[in-house]
């Protein structure tokens, strides 16, 4: 390792000692810190605790948990809380223009935080989709000792004897347009689908992120898919807050972990288990403020020689719990470094290497939810990255879930999603069609929404396998059929998308990583000239989302804000 001991108090220092700092000190005496504690290392616990939403709502009680491990290894704790956004409660609406924009506001609340009161180490605590990558994006910035815990999954709701997670309720909305089922049953499936706090329970955004961050060594190992609500979480927090302690006194910072070649390794895990396809924007987004080259088609170079073995919601049987009673995230890694898919040397918050992290994993006889390399779902990974005249600088293809590589069909263009969604409804969405929604990139949402209400309905209604989807947006991880999202440049950045017309043949093609429409250069430039984004329903954007749409870079780099 590259790590050498640190000063414990190599930042605090400067804040808490000497006569010239005694104003300082007398603030934090009036609030209950001793003299003693103040001659400690100081270690920020941040989290984003909030009651908006079920994800993060355990994050005070670990962050309790995390504080009493900080102290019993010789730290003083200091809690600070910032934002989140839920995803699935504003899903649909414009307020999911807030979801990617809070992902830069938590890593600049973090980063301003533990700059300005110069803690000496950093546990954040996350939970919902973008506090996941917004702490760890703010790690790597600060570059001090820390690591990040994950606050768990949601437990599986029960209906008619069957476990379900809050997919099957998005789902639920098409099946209910679709005369497929009554108001009531719906009722009823809303009131058990989300029985507790936790993160949505498939292999969604956010158990797919925590897995990533996992394998990438910056979470300590088997400590991702403990659930929200197990009481063996408290347990996994205070050992965090003691490794902290650890992680300081070796001088290990994230730039010791957040490595290519550990990157490398997120990205097979998410493309091993099916992961969300928002991990590709994600961990772009990480290595940028890493100062690590990581390009868009890395993820499908890695994803191509990576087998689908976890047989994870929305594509597959399984949810999260279910991986954790499995083995977990150290599971995968064992099939991972069994296929020679791992950099077994990549380093972790531990201090032990996370080949050795997975050469001890423990697999529960008989469990299905991770199969064994002999049988595999699928030979390839769980997503693609396309190319062509339709995003000439990249896209996402999700392929967990489905069979279908290849799809031709006539567009149907759609400006915003509430457009798509109402032709959805009234049923006038045609087998074979090309599904085309577009102003919803980075800039143009502004936000880059999810289009999980469309693509869910789309599912419930049963046109699942004979349309495809295409957006200058994101999907949900719990989006699943053959989708292709963050297609770049986007229609207001000039992107092709934005010269597309009802009725222009469409073909998508995974194995020739293409994505194309039957028009010339030419046709495209002339009609890109005449191209001018539509009025959106909803013409009052925050002045907080309109800044973010000023600095936003392209979702083939991130979709991060300089």
């Amino acid at each position: 390792m590259s790590t050498s001991p640190l000063d414990p108090k190599h930042r605090s220092r400067a804040l808490t000692e000497g006569p010239e700092r005694a104003a300082a000190r007398a603030y934090l005496h009036g609030i209950g810190y001793s003299a003693e504690d103040l001659s400690k290392p100081i270690v920020g616990v941040a989290h984003s605790w909030i009651e908006t939403m079920p994800c993060n709502f355990n994050n005070r009680v670990l962050a309790a948990k995390v504080k009493e491990g900080i102290r019993t290894a010789g730290g003083t704790p200091m809690e600070l809380n910032t934002i989140a956004i839920s995803d699935g409660i504003t899903m649909g609406t414009s307020g999911m223009r807030a979801s990617l924009v809070s992902r830069e506001l938590i890593a600049d609340s973090i980063e301003l935080v533990a700059s300005a009161h110069a803690f000496d180490a950093l546990v954040t605590i996350s939970g919902c989709d973008k506090t996941i990558p917004g702490t760890v994006m703010a790690l790597a910035r600060l570059n001090i000792p820390s690591l990040m815990l994950y606050g768990g999954s949601i437990r599986p709701g029960c209906f008619n004897g069957r476990e379900v997670t809050i997919q099957q309720v998005f789902e639920a909305v098409g099946e209910f347009t679709a005369g497929k089922i009554t108001e009531a049953e719906l009722h009823e499936l809303e009131d058990a689908a989300s029985p507790g706090a936790g993160a949505c329970g498939g292999q969604f955004t956010a158990n797919t992120m925590a897995m990533a961050f996992e394998a990438l060594g910056i979470s300590p190992a088997g400590s991702s898919m403990v659930p929200a609500e197990d009481g063996r979480k408290l347990e996994v927090a205070v050992k965090a807050g003691e490794l902290v302690m650890d992680v300081l006194a070796r001088g290990q910072r994230p730039s010791d972990i957040i490595t290519r070649e550990a990157l490398g390794n997120a990205i097979a895990a998410v493309a091993m288990s099916g992961g969300s396809t928002n991990a590709v924007l994600h961990l772009l987004a990480v290595a940028n403020e890493m100062g690590v080259a990581l390009s868009i088609d890395e993820f499908d170079a890695i994803s191509e020689r990576t087998p689908l073995l976890c047989d994870l919601q929305p594509g597959g049987k399984y949810a999260a719990t279910d991986l954790y009673e499995a083995g977990g995230v150290p599971l995968v890694l064992a099939r991972l470094l069994e296929a020679g898919m791992l950099d077994p040397e990549a380093q972790t918050v531990t201090g032990r290497s996370i080949g050795a992290h997975a050469a001890e994993a423990s697999e529960t006889p008989g469990q299905m939810v991770v199969r064994p390399l002999s049988e595999a779902l699928k030979p390839t990974g769980g997503f693609a990255i396309l190319r062509g005249n339709i995003a000439p600088d990249g896209c996402v293809v999700k392929l967990a879930g489905h069979e279908r590589r290849h799809h031709a069909g006539p567009a149907r263009v759609f400006d915003g999603e509430e457009a798509a969604m109402a032709a959805v409804r009234e049923k006038t969405i045609g087998a074979g069609q090309v599904i085309v929604i577009r102003g919803e990139g980075p800039a143009g949402g502004p936000g880059m929404r999810e289009m999980l209400a469309v693509t869910a309905a789309i599912v419930g209604e049963g046109l699942g396998e004979s349309v495809a989807l295409i957006t200058d947006g994101r999907f949900s991880g719990a989006t699943h059929g053959f989708m292709a999202a963050h297609i770049a440049p986007e229609a207001v950045r000039g992107g092709p998308i934005g010269a597309l017309r009802d009725g222009d043949e469409i073909t998508i093609d995974v194995d020739a990583r293409r994505i194309d429409v039957a028009l010339t250069d030419e046709q495209i430039a002339a009609r890109l000239n005449e191209y001018a984004p539509a009025p959106r329903a909803d013409e009052h954007v925050d002045v907080a989302i309109q800044k973010y749409a000023k600095l936003v870079g392209s979702a083939a780099q991130g979709a991060i804000t300089r």
